[in-house]
């Protein structure tokens, strides 16, 4: 299962920047514990897929997973060797823009060491340095 928008307004995108921090999702809303990116990166949809299945096949019907990232920007490429010009590849893959801060994965109803222990396993398919964070209360 491929995460992909249902309907987009453009096919193809402009790579944009990723400077700066997260501005949204950086406080754990939904779990008691979370993975949250420490670098800026893109991550393709079938990271986060292989990430979700590295979880809950840990949790083993146990616990509740939530994904706050979702692959929204358009990765165009063009075929290998193929001259210069001739306008734009098409569209090779999505990715989810990631910025320092924020929360990638959250879980909720297990403890905090099988929590740790999921969230390490789906660490390690991911290419940005993460870290392991718990609830704090907010006022």
């Amino acid at each position: 299962m491929a995460l992909i928008p249902a309907r987009t307004k453009f096919r193809k995108m402009q790579k944009g920047q990723q400077a700066g921090l997260s501005k949204a999702a950086c406080f754990i809303d939904f779990g008691d514990f979370g993975m949250q990116a420490l670098e800026r990166g893109r991550i393709t949809d079938h990271q986060i897929e292989a990430c979700r299945v590295a979880i809950t096949r840990f949790f083993e019907r146990k616990g509740k997973v939530w994904i706050r990232i979702f692959p929204d920007k358009a990765v165009s490429k063009k075929p290998a060797e193929t001259r210069m010009g001739k306008g734009k590849g098409a569209v090779d893959h999505w990715v989810a823009v990631v910025r320092p801060g924020r929360i990638l994965f959250e879980v909720g109803n297990v403890t905090k060491e099988e929590a740790q222990h999921a969230l390490r396993l789906a660490a390690a398919k991911l290419p940005i340095k993460t870290r392991f964070v718990q609830r704090v209360a907010r006022v």
